[in-house]
């Protein structure tokens, strides 16, 4: 599947999963649609202020299930999955990466800076268009369309990206 499809696929899906989560008062955070070794996995990742019990992914679930049936444009087959954020938390938002400035985050890039794609720093903020991340005490100007993926450092220990 070429990178086009795969992000249009996750646009729609923000839009169709969007007010669904607001209609619960929880908040859609991610959205991943990836190979595994089942098959194809559609993501949600969801939060609110409370924290997120399974009966909110549940009820995620089961409401976007017949939505994405009939309204998602993809002739793939996949699973779905709801889940909280958990401690390595993805960052996929601009707002996420402000949200957590003074955090831990591994950053993944499409294309080396400084013959580097995989960071881990403090996020610092973002100026523009560019995430700053502090790596070893310098700091690094990430473009946020370069980002690949990123995730907090759990503080139970790092899985990486």
């Amino acid at each position: 599947m070429s990178p086009a499809v795969r992000k249009s696929i996750i646009e729609q899906v923000w839009t169709l999963a969007g007010p669904v989560c607001d209609a619960a008062a929880l908040e859609l955070i991610h959205v991943a649609f990836q190979p595994e070794q089942t098959g194809m996995i559609l993501r949600l990742y969801i939060d609110s202020p409370d924290g997120v019990t399974l009966d909110d992914c549940a009820w995620v679930s089961r409401q976007l299930s017949d939505v994405l049936d009939v309204a998602l444009e993809c002739d793939i087959a996949y699973h779905l999955q709801v889940s909280s954020p958990g401690s390595d938390r993805p960052l996929s938002r601009r707002r996420d990466f402000l949200a957590f400035t003074g955090r831990e985050a591994r950053i993944r890039i499409a294309s080396p800076i400084n013959g580097q794609k995989n960071f881990k720093g403090v996020l610092a903020g973002i100026s523009e268009e560019r995430l700053q991340l502090v790596v070893a005490g310098r700091t690094v100007d990430i473009p946020l369309g370069a980002v690949v993926k990123a995730n907090l450092v759990s503080d139970y220990g790092d899985k990486g990206c």
